[in-house]
Order: C-alpha cells, then sequence, then structure tokens
C-alpha cells in the first residue's frame, strides 16, 4: 500500500519513489505525494518517471496512477514524482476556505445537510439540500470566513484513527473536522474569500467559493528526496 506523503507534507512538490505494480496502463506506487480525487478535491496534475498521469484514483487504501500506453516503466524502477505545485497550492487555498465556510453555515443552521462539493483550480462549490435560501446568511459567512484568514490561525492536522487511514483538521477553538484532504498550515494562506449563492434546483442550495487571483502567493516547498 502506498505511503501517502502528501499527507505529512502537502507542500512538497516532488519525490523519489519506486514503482510496486504495473497493469498495463496503471501502475502503484511505495510512496507518493500525487493526490487523487477524493471528498470533493481534484487530483494533482503532474508527472511520474518523466511520464503524464491522466488519471489518479483510489482504489480502498491504494492509489493508481494511469499513464499513456507507451509508458515503459516497470515494477522495481525509481522514479521522480512532480506534481503542478501551483495547481496544488490553489486546490489547497480553495479546499480550505470551503472547510470553514461550510463549519460556519452549518454552526448556523443546525442539521443542515450537506450533498456535495467540488474544489477545482478556478473555484469551488457545496451543495446543500435546504429549502430556505443561503443567501441572507452569506454577507455574515463571507466576513466570518475573512476575519479568520485575517487572524491567520495555526491548521492542525493528524490522524483520528491511523490504521483506518481517517484524519482531521483542526483550528483550537472554532472545529475540529474529519477530512482526508491536503491542508495548509496557517488559514492567513487562504487569501481574501468570496461566497455567491446559487439555486442548483428545487429544494437545494449550492454555494460557490473563490478567492482572490492574487491570493496563490508563493510557498515553501520541501525538494528534497
Amino acid at each position: 500500500m502506498v505511503e501517502k506523503i502528501f499527507w505529512d507534507d502537502p507542500y512538497r512538490s516532488r519525490l523519489s519513489a519506486r514503482v510496486t505494480g504495473v497493469s498495463g496502463e496503471t501502475i502503484t506506487l511505495d510512496r507518493s505525494i500525487f493526490f487523487a480525487f477524493s471528498g470533493g478535491q481534484e487530483s494533482d496534475h503532474g508527472r511520474i518517471g518523466g511520464q503524464p498521469v491522466l488519471e489518479a484514483r483510489k482504489q480502498g487504501r491504494e492509489i493508481l496512477y494511469r499513464l499513456p500506453p507507451d509508458h515503459d516503466l516497470k515494477p522495481g524502477l525509481a522514479v521522480e514524482v512532480e506534481i503542478d505545485w501551483p495547481r496544488r497550492y490553489r486546490l489547497m487555498q480553495l479546499h480550505f476556505a470551503c472547510e470553514i465556510t461550510l463549519e460556519l453555515i452549518c454552526q448556523a443552521l443546525p442539521g443542515i445537510e450537506r450533498i456535495g462539493a467540488h474544489i477545482a483550480a478556478d473555484k469551488a462549490r457545496i451543495d446543500f439540500l435546504h429549502q430556505d435560501s443561503l443567501a441572507p446568511l452569506l454577507v455574515g459567512i463571507e466576513n466570518a470566513v475573512n476575519r479568520m484568514v485575517q487572524d491567520d490561525l495555526p491548521i492542525i492536522t493528524g490522524f483520528s484513527d491511523s490504521a483506518l487511514e481517517r484524519r482531521f483538521w483542526e483550528i483550537d477553538g472554532f472545529a475540529r473536522v474529519p477530512c482526508g484532504g491536503t491542508h495548509l498550515k496557517r488559514t492567513g494562506e487562504i487569501g481574501r474569500v468570496h461566497l455567491k449563492r446559487k439555486n442548483p434546483g428545487r429544494g437545494k442550495e449550492r454555494v460557490e467559493v473563490r478567492i482572490d487571483d492574487g491570493a496563490s502567493r508563493e510557498a515553501a516547498t520541501h525538494d528534497d528526496h
């Protein structure tokens, strides 16, 4: 099973790894920084052994990487794993903007049901099953999110159950939430957040989340192998 370095060091953009299995176009690795789609957060983009990763998907606790059919990787081969760092960082920013937004909405409306979420590199969304418009809440929620950004609070992450790979994030005094995504170190890294309400269908509410274009500031990466 792959060692998920993206949890221990989500700021790392390069890694040496070894191919553990090959089945046609699909390979597995012994360790990886390449996140696969999970919890609404899109997969990373990047390369393994110089080959573009066409798809990364979870299978139980394993991660399968699909490469071009003419790749020449073999089991046991040492490879370099590289991710598109600016895209990963943007996903981390939008992911945590969504996490704070979701928690604040749930605190304001106990019992509201989240029915979906998607975090892409340009914007994110959270969908709810709810009969009334969320528009009256959003100005206050947006202001509260941006206050937390300005306060530059530390974000704690870890395992609640390491054997089952159950993880959480926590902001002291605010919330502790189960989540297996890649997370920032501090709320100040998010940048200014903008929320917009949409109505995707009867009895449903959608909150779109964006961050200022200038929010993708340079962040330290750890490229040692």
